[in-house]
C-alpha cells in the first residue's frame, strides 16, 4: 500500500511537469490511468530508492508528453495530478522537479504544485 501512495505522488508531480511542457495541436484525451501507467516506473527515483530515473521512467515521461497535445488535455492532466498529489507524503519534490531534465525533457519553468491548471497552455 505504501508503494501505491508513492506511485501516486510521483505520477502526479512528474506528469504535471510533462503536462506543462507539452505542446501540440491534436487532441489526445489523456486519462488519469494513462498518466499513472506512464509514470509508474519513476517511483523508485521519486522516493529515493534509485539514484537516477530508469529508462522506463524516461520513456514514460516522453510518452506522456506526446499524449498531452492540447491545452485542454494538459489542463486535465494537471488537475488529475494535483488531486492525486494530496494523497502522498514521502515523495521528494525536489527530485521530482529534476526528473524531466535527467530524462532529456525540456521544461521552461519551475515545477510547482502551486501552478494554476487553468493557465496551463
Amino acid at each position: 500500500m505504501a508503494v501505491n501512495s508513492k506511485a501516486t505522488a510521483f505520477v502526479v508531480l512528474a506528469s504535471f511537469v510533462v503536462v506543462l511542457m507539452a505542446a501540440g495541436q491534436a487532441s489526445a484525451a489523456v486519462t488519469c490511468g494513462q498518466v499513472g501507467t506512464s509514470l509508474a516506473p519513476c517511483i523508485p527515483y521519486a522516493t529515493g530508492k534509485a539514484a537516477t530515473p530508469s529508462q522506463g521512467c524516461c520513456s514514460g515521461m516522453k510518452s506522456l508528453n506526446g499524449m498531452a497535445r492540447t491545452s485542454a488535455d494538459r489542463q486535465a492532466v494537471c488537475r488529475c495530478l494535483k488531486s492525486l498529489a494530496g494523497t502522498v507524503k514521502s515523495v521528494n519534490l525536489g527530485v521530482v522537479a529534476g526528473a524531466p531534465a535527467k530524462c532529456g525533457v525540456s521544461v521552461p519553468f519551475p515545477i510547482s504544485m502551486s501552478t494554476d491548471c487553468n493557465k496551463v497552455n
